[in-house]
């Protein structure tokens, strides 16, 4: 039924399209469902990429026995700011935040991030971080450090002398420029290692070509920042 939950045979038609590389309103034409249902079922359970069938029906049968409060029937919320869904915006924060995390983000840090990149006001403060994730002060503290130091993150003040934490453009540059200096020391502390070992043995090769390939990788890096700071330019708000 349209509007029931989906069957596993369903999941596995809904992976099948994605290995297909079938659009979410095709997948959604087939199994006779609204495609905002597909993109949900995608996004909360791993992405295009990422999606199984078996792990996303486990998922959802582990989520339908966990005890819930009653809720009175009434209308369905009203769509978000711009006409968003919310339910669809909600799982794409959740595969984004997933995503980061597979990249070595803490939990909290990688929801913070999601956050200031989907957020329409470009900013957000501790306390507002605190209430959309429903985590501590503290925890935002902790994880607004933890992106400070990867760069990932800026503080700024407002006119009522609050901070403001932002993840723009110039933040990514910052970044990468970050990224590529480490890699240069990194391509440094080899080239040590090559004159204590040295230069002809086995050790000192590899520590040679390491050398040398984390010094292409950085100067490649810091190079491409730079174009796209002067070909895209500073961010711009809408």
């Amino acid at each position: 039924m349209p509007g029931g939950r989906l069957t596993q045979r369903e999941r596995q038609q809904i992976a099948q399209g994605l290995a297909d590389d079938l659009p979410y309103a095709e997948i959604a034409r087939r199994l006779d469902r609204p495609t905002s249902t597909i993109t949900r079922e995608v996004m909360r359970n791993g992405g295009p990429t990422g999606y199984r069938a078996d792990v996303a029906h486990r998922a959802t049968e582990r989520r339908a026995h966990r005890s819930k409060p009653a809720v009175p029937a009434g209308p369905r919320p009203a769509p978000s700011e711009h006409g968003r869904d919310p339910d669809v915006v909600r799982a794409y924060e959740e595969s984004f935040t997933a995503l980061l995390q597979q990249q070595g983000l803490p939990r909290i840090a990688a929801q913070v991030l999601t956050c200031l990149f989907t957020t329409d006001a470009g900013s957000l403060t501790a306390a507002e971080l605190a209430g959309r994730l429903r985590v501590s002060p503290a925890s935002v503290s902790k994880a607004i450090t933890f992106l400070e130091r990867q760069g990932l993150v800026v503080r700024r003040r407002d006119e009522g002398r609050r901070e403001r934490y932002v993840a723009d453009n110039d933040v990514w540059y910052q970044s990468m420029i970050a990224t590529a200096r480490a890699n240069a020391q990194l391509a440094e502390t080899a080239r040590q290692g090559v004159g204590v070992l040295g230069r002809d043995t086995p050790a000192g090769v590899r520590l040679e070509n390491i050398a040398r390939f984390v010094d292409f990788v950085s100067e490649s890096i810091a190079r491409s920042a730079e174009q796209a700071r002067q070909v895209l330019g500073p961010s711009r708000e809408p």
